[in-house]
């Protein structure tokens, strides 16, 4: 846990925030997401913020702090930025998997399973990133 830095964990698990921002944005998937969640705009404004983004910065700072568990260097291997997204990218695939379960048995759409897998997958990349290359 030591050889952990901690900073950059706080800055991979933000980075989530970023990626949210830009990946459910009305100029990228925001409009197609809305749809297939059968939510509208006056959903989305009479949601609880404190409750969604609260949870939403825990969960993204626990994801960043376990990704970081596995990326400590060991004499075998040295955590570089190549790995570090590279491992992101891993861990994208089995939360993709995971939406992507949860979600055909939710009866969702395949767009549906793409948007929400997809950002797990580019969210985790960036994270494994800024974890490998802040060493």
């Amino acid at each position: 846990m030591s050889s952990i830095n901690w900073l950059a964990v706080l800055v991979a698990g933000l980075s989530g925030f970023a990626t949210g921002g830009i990946w459910y944005s009305p100029a990228l998937f925001g409009k197609q997401w809305m749809k297939d969640s059968q939510l509208t705009e006056a959903d989305i404004k009479n949601g609880n913020k404190a409750k969604i983004f609260g949870f939403t910065a825990i969960f993204s700072l626990v994801m960043a702090a376990n990704l970081a568990i596995f990326l400590v260097d060991t004499p075998q291997m040295k955590t570089d930025l190549t790995w570090g997204a590279t491992a992101g990218f891993l861990a994208g695939i089995w939360t993709f998997c995971a939406i992507a379960i949860h979600s055909l048995f939710e009866l969702k759409s395949w767009r549906h399973i793409l948007i929400n897998g997809g950002y797990s997958l580019v969210a985790l990349t960036i994270m494994g990133a800024i974890i490998g290359l802040w060493r």
